[in-house]
C-alpha cells in the first residue's frame, strides 16, 4: 500500500489534512482499538509526508535517502500487516482449511506478479558490498513489498466484496468499508505503476517536445492517483465516523444486562 504524492502544495495540503482528520476519527471514535495496524500505517504515512516536506533539500542526500528508505520499508511491512488484519476481521469464523487454501491462493498470485512484473537486479549487483548497494537493496525491498501488498489487497478486496457478507464483513461493516477503500487505492496504484512502466519500456524520446509530453502524462497520472487516494480517505472518514448497524442495540443490550445484574445483586 504505497502511494506517490504529487509535490504541489495543494495536493500535499489536501492529503495531509485528510490523513490527520482520519486519525482523529480513528482515535476519537475508538476505531483504532479494532484496527491498530491500519491506524499505525496511517500515522506512519503522515510522518513520511511531514518528513518529506521538512527534510527535503535540508540534509545531505545520503542521510535523506537512508531516512526515507527506512520509512518506506516500515510502511511496506505495515501494509502487509494491514492485509492480515483486514483478512482476520473480515473472515472471522472461517475454518482452518479455508484459511490455508485462501492464503496459499493469494500468495501464489502475488508471487507470480512479483516474478513477472519487472526484472530483478542480478545477485552481483545486490551483493556488491557498497553503501550504494545497501540503499538499492532497501529500495528494492520497499518496492517489492509494496507491489505484493497491493496485489494482495486487490485480491482480498474482491473476496470480501463477494463472500464478506457470509462472515463478519457485510456491506455496512467497517471491515468491508476499509477494504473497499484499500482496494480502490491499490488498484489505482497498480494501474499507474503499470502504465508508467510501459511508458518507460516502450516509449523512445527523440526530442524535447516528446520529453515534455511524456513528463506531462506521467504527472497527470500521478495527480489522478493522488485525487483517488484523497477520495478514498474521505470515504474512510465518513464510514468510520458512522457506527456499524446494530452497534447501538448491542450497547443498549449490554447496559440493560448490567442494570439487571446490579438489581439482582
Amino acid at each position: 500500500m504505497h502511494f506517490n504524492f504529487d509535490t504541489s502544495t495543494v495536493f500535499w495540503i489536501l492529503t495531509f489534512a485528510a490523513v490527520l482528520v482520519l486519525l482523529v476519527v480513528l482515535l476519537g471514535r475508538d476505531r483504532a482499538r479494532r484496527f491498530p495496524w491500519f491506524t499505525t500505517s496511517m500515522t506512519l504515512m503522515a510522518l513520511r509526508m511531514l518528513a518529506g516536506r521538512l527534510l527535503n533539500h535540508r540534509i545531505s542526500p545520503v542521510a535523506s535517502a537512508v531516512i526515507f528508505l527506512v520509512l518506506a520499508d516500515l510502511a511496506a511491512i505495515l501494509a502487509l500487516l494491514v492485509v492480515i488484519e483486514i483478512a482476520r476481521r473480515a473472515f472471522e469464523g472461517a475454518e482452518r482449511r479455508e484459511w490455508i487454501a485462501g492464503t496459499l491462493a493469494l500468495l501464489a498470485v502475488g508471487a507470480v506478479v512479483l516474478a513477472l512484473w519487472s526484472p530483478w537486479p542480478s545477485l552481483k549487483t545486490l551483493f556488491a558490498g557498497s553503501e550504494l548497494t545497501s540503499l538499492r537493496m532497501m529500495e528494492l525491498v520497499a518496492q517489492k513489498l509494496d507491489l505484493l501488498s497491493d496485489v494482495l489487497i486487490v485480491q482480498l478486496g474482491l473476496l470480501v466484496m463477494v463472500f464478506g457478507r457470509y462472515f463478519k464483513a457485510g456491506w455496512h461493516s467497517h471491515v468491508q468499508q476499509l477494504c473497499i477503500g484499500l482496494f480502490m487505492a491499490s488498484l489505482s496504484q497498480l494501474a499507474v505503476r503499470g502504465t508508467l512502466q510501459h511508458i518507460a519500456s516502450q516509449v523512445t524520446i527523440h526530442s524535447q517536445d516528446e520529453y515534455k509530453r511524456v513528463m506531462g502524462l506521467m504527472s497527470s497520472l500521478n495527480n489522478a492517483n493522488s485525487i483517488i487516494f484523497i477520495v478514498v480517505i474521505v470515504w474512510w472518514i465518513v464510514c468510520l465516523w458512522i457506527d456499524e448497524p446494530g452497534t447501538e442495540n448491542r450497547e443498549q443490550g449490554t447496559g440493560t444486562g448490567e442494570q439487571e445484574a446490579e438489581t439482582g445483586a
